[in-house]
C-alpha cells in the first residue's frame, strides 16, 4: 500500500512493478482509494482482413429509393395484423 503523494512522486516505477504482476494500493490518509493494476494482455486472435470476402452479398438494386407505403399501411386497423395482406 502506498500514499498518494508517493504513488504520485514514483508513478513510474509503480506502473512498472504493475506490469510485472504486482496489484498496488493507493491510500489516502491511510484508506485504500484506488488499485494500480496491470491491463491483461490480448487473449483473441487479430482477425485477417478481407476473411469474409466472398461471404457477402450486395445486391445492384440495393441503393434504390423504397416503395411508395399505400395509405393503410401508414396506419393499420390492427397493428398486431402485421404486415397487412
Amino acid at each position: 500500500m502506498v500514499n498518494i503523494h508517493e504513488a504520485k512522486t514514483h508513478f513510474s516505477r509503480l506502473v512498472e512493478r504493475a506490469e510485472h504482476g504486482e496489484r498496488i494500493t493507493i491510500a489516502r490518509d491511510g484508506v485504500p482509494v484506488a488499485m494500480l493494476v496491470a491491463l491483461e494482455p490480448k487473449t483473441r486472435m487479430a482477425r485477417p482482413i478481407g476473411m469474409d470476402r466472398g461471404k457477402v452479398i450486395m445486391h445492384p438494386n440495393f441503393d434504390d429509393p423504397l416503395p411508395e407505403l399505400e395509405p393503410d399501411d401508414d396506419n393499420p386497423d390492427d397493428p398486431m395484423n402485421w404486415p397487412p395482406a
